[in-house]
């Protein structure tokens, strides 16, 4: 049951996410809500992450709840890169994400596809897929932040 109430406030925010930039009252409040989603992501992948480097025990199961929510969480940040958001606040955004939103886009695209790919992995049952598609999808997630995130 724990599981099913993050999942429903995940689905939520998912519905609202197409129209979000238009609902940032403040860029602050754009760039508070791409951190905090990538954060979320972030948090559920590295428990997938401690699984298949060793750190944690394996356990199907949560393999497939933690991917279901990287899956989701993937198609939410992107809301939250509009413009006005590149010079405010607390960010490690590089000025290229808006100088250069077709290849930022395809970062995204291949985000959300490995996402769905490592969702499809962890429901195998079967931790040497599940290691691939980590792999795949860490690489997807390096790739982005070496072209358009500040260390």
């Amino acid at each position: 049951m724990r599981f099913f109430a993050p999942l429903a406030v995940v689905a939520a925010a998912v519905a609202f996410a197409a129209p979000a930039s238009a609902q940032f009252a403040k860029p602050e409040d754009a760039v508070k809500y791409r951190q905090n989603a990538l954060f979320v992501m972030a948090q559920h992948f590295g428990r997938i992450g401690a699984m298949v480097n060793g750190k944690a025990p394996y356990d199907a199961k949560a393999a497939v709840e933690n991917a279901e929510i990287v899956n989701v969480m993937a198609r939410l940040p992107w809301a939250g890169f509009v413009a006005g958001t590149d010079k405010v606040g607390n960010t490690k955004a590089k000025s290229e994400i808006w100088s250069e939103q077709v290849k930022f886009k395809e970062h995204n695209d291949k985000l959300v596809g490995e996402s769905a790919k490592l969702l499809a992995a962890a429901k195998t049952n079967n931790l040497d897929n599940l290691k691939a598609a980590f792999g795949a999808t860490a690489g997807t997630c390096k790739a982005c932040h070496d072209d358009f995130r500040n260390r």
